[in-house]
């Protein structure tokens, strides 16, 4: 191969390599705002390198002017520089005085291209094994030092740059400054002939890797998939080196063997063999393989967007019952049949019939195990291994998750005690004897001021009981509380005043918990829901629970006016009274005391009924009955 040939296939993969650059760049300017101007780096590029290939064809004209238009190659680095520098920074200077100077550098810059052509700022020589060769002339050494200028100026942008910023913004701007030298280092020898040296260009036949190493020092720390692709890219580069290698080797050995047919090939010729075949394996690597995956495992529809969006939905997931139930949708779904999915901390029926995926933990980790997959297809057996790995990452990250939410929660549980156990036992003190005193007083009074004070004062003692209640450290002294026994004794304690109550809950459901502070909890709800339904038209309570093999469940419903959806954030929050004549901590009382057992609470406006109130009791020796019984 002539050294005119090899001048002129780099000439070739450098405008190629840059069309194709500028088109994927501009597609990225979408996400990255100084892509496009990079873009326009490539493709003035790509047009400077097709006026060398011109001038090699004869089409001297045509190929001085595109190589005269060089200036606009670093003006649209200094536009990709300010960019990159200063975007999202409102202060910078740089995009203070950038839109004001852009275009009229940019006509600046056309303007000088415009003279060096009709000054014939450049002209074809021979020189050196070329034919013709560029070379400035006049006006064209102006046209150099411009663009020498504006090169200077876009990497000054870069050094201010690399003092303002830091970590992957940095590191691309000194991967830039690295490729830039390089890049002068190249291009030097593109101005031999003009200085009058006969000198072949040798390191223009590296300047495809400048394009390259440049945009790559770019992007790599921004956009994280041109790292994959560079991976890959160089494991295809390292393979096409070693079959040259072989080829080489195989080209002396021939004649060895008594191949002299072969021996006779010119070993360009089998390079060249090689790459051909190299490059359309490549080409065929992928189809093949999904053909593969295809007949070893029918029926796989495994995808990157499969993958995240699996990825996705299970990190959503806050509780080990939500991510069993998540997993086994998830996979149900993709396989078209059911998959329960049994987790350590997650119930599940213990029947063995039907797809089973089990997660477990053990003293080394997390495990995962499919039962009744062995009449499944290969490829059903694939996605159940695949999703299986994926569950099993979600496990640990929920593990710690979770620990880390309890170590939070039992912080926060000992703030709370310290900050409001030392008022609550102030105010019990200071409050307390003040009022047993009016109480002594109001006996002298007349019957009506003495019932009306006495009434007071209850309210005044319930509301300390309740700041008490609330700030005081918990004592569970859980016991098997019959639900519906307990339910009907607090039912009975309260003023009613024509509210209808409606109770539905089994004779037989059992609830391990303290029984005391479950009338609180229910006490609570029953005054809540009675202070807002007393003025309603058919006013109405409605009690009900049922159980499963994982909690037990109990509502409190009340038909009176909806809670405004401004006002549910705030609804267990403590001090917060939505009602007149209320100490705010009734529904604070109500979590906490749900919270000590274990169980949640939570406000719901989509089971019917204006208000309801949920608490979910954790399984924990819950006898559940078949039915429910409505009891009026």
């Amino acid at each position: 191969m002539s050294l005119l040939v090899a001048f002129e296939i780099s000439m070739l993969l450098t405008t190629v390599c840059a069309v194709l650059l500028a088109g994927w760049l501009l597609w990225q300017g979408k996400k990255q705002p100084a892509m496009p101007a990079l873009a326009g780096f490539a493709g003035m590029m790509a047009l400077w390198c097709a006026g060398h290939i011109a001038i090699l064809q004869q089409w001297h004209a045509p190929g001085i002017m595109l190589v005269l238009a060089n200036p606009l190659m670093p003006m649209f680095f200094l536009h990709f520089a300010v960019q990159f520098v200063g975007f999202g920074r409102q202060h910078s200077r740089l995009l203070r005085y950038w839109p004001r100077l852009k275009w009229p550098l940019y006509g600046l810059t056309l303007l000088l291209i415009l003279l060096s052509w009709y000054g014939h700022g450049g002209t074809v020589v021979a020189t050196a094994g070329f034919a013709g060769f560029f070379v400035f002339t006049g006006i064209g050494w102006l046209n150099l030092a411009y663009t020498v200028l504006l090169g200077v100026a876009a990497h000054l942008v870069l050094y201010l740059g690399w003092l303002r910023h830091s970590g992957n913004k940095r590191r691309s701007i000194v991967a830039m400054f690295l490729a830039g030298g390089w890049g002068l280092l190249l291009a030097t020898s593109f101005i031999f002939p003009s200085l009058g040296l006969a000198w072949y260009p040798y390191p223009m036949l590296l300047l495809p890797s400048y394009l390259l190493l440049l945009v790559y020092g770019v992007v790599r720390y921004q956009l994280l998939a041109i790292n994959a692709f560079a991976n890959k890219a160089l494991l295809w580069l390292g393979m096409l080196l070693l079959v040259l290698a072989l080829m080489a080797l195989v080209s002396a050995m021939l004649g060895q063997f008594g191949m002299q047919a072969l021996a006779a090939v010119p070993a360009s010729q089998l390079w060249l063999y090689s790459v051909l075949l190299l490059l359309l394996s490549a080409l065929c690597y992928q189809p093949l393989a999904a053909l593969a995956r295809r007949l070893i495992y029918p029926g796989v529809q495994l995808s990157d967007t499969l993958l995240a969006h699996w990825r996705e939905q299970l990190l959503q997931a806050d509780s080990w019952p939500a991510l069993a139930q998540q997993a086994s949708e998830l996979l149900s779904v993709q396989l078209r049949q059911q998959v329960r999915v049994q987790l350590p901390q997650a119930s599940s029926a213990d029947s063995d019939s039907g797809l089973r995926l089990v997660c477990q933990r053990d003293g080394s980790g997390w495990h995962y195990q499919l039962s009744g997959w062995h009449d499944v297809t290969p490829g059903y057996r694939l996605q159940g291994d695949v999703f299986a790995a994926l569950l099993q990452s979600n496990c640990r990250i929920l593990e710690q998750s979770l620990k880390l939410a309890d170590a939070e929660r039992k912080r926060l549980d000992q703030q709370h005690l310290v900050e409001l156990g030392a008022l609550s036992a102030a105010m019990a003190h200071e409050l307390r004897n003040p009022l047993n005193i009016i109480s002594m007083a109001s006996a002298s009074t007349s019957a009506d001021t003495r019932q009306h004070i006495q009434q007071q004062l209850k309210r005044a003692d319930r509301l300390i009981a309740d700041l008490l209640s609330y700030a005081g450290q918990l004592q569970l002294h859980c016991t098997e509380v019959p639900l519906k026994a307990l339910v009907q004794s607090v039912i009975q304690q309260q003023d009613w005043q024509g509210v209808q109550c409606e109770l539905a809950i089994d004779e037989a459901l059992n609830l391990h918990a303290d029984s005391y502070r479950l009338q609180q909890v229910l006490v609570n709800l029953l005054d809540n829901a009675l202070a807002f339904c007393r003025n309603q038209a058919a006013a109405t309570i409605r009690l009900e629970a049922s159980g499963n093999a994982a909690a037990v469940i109990l509502r409190v419903h009340n038909n009176g006016p909806a809670i405004p959806q401004s006002q549910q954030a705030d609804l267990f929050q403590p001090f917060v009274s939505k009602r007149a004549g209320g100490s705010g901590l009734g529904l604070a009382i109500v979590r906490r005391i749900a919270s000590a057992h274990g169980a949640s609470v939570r406000h719901r406006d989509d089971l019917g009924w204006p208000v309801s109130f949920e608490l979910v009791f954790p399984h924990s020796g819950a006898v559940v009955a078949a039915n429910l019984q409505d009891t009026h």
